[in-house]
């Protein structure tokens, strides 16, 4: 399977807690409505879960590129 990596900027904060994204964010459907970009916990507490129609999970690697890890 290739790998997928984020194309563009990566979000600098989580937009529910407003806290620093460091090494992994969640681009994904909320239990509000709409997407957002969050932080593991906000995803935990307020996100779908990952997949087809509910979100994407990206982690930072070594050289700075964000890689779909899951969804």
């Amino acid at each position: 399977m290739m790998e997928k990596f984020w194309m563009g900027q990566a979000p600098k904060n989580c937009d529910i807690c407003g806290d620093k994204v460091t090494n992994t964010f969640v681009d994904g459907k909320t239990k509000f409505g709409p997407w957002g970009f969050m932080c593991p916990h906000c995803h935990n507490d307020a996100g779908y879960g990952v997949g087809t129609a509910r979100g994407q999970k990206y982690t930072r690697q070594a050289d700075g590129r964000w890689l779909k890890t899951g969804g």
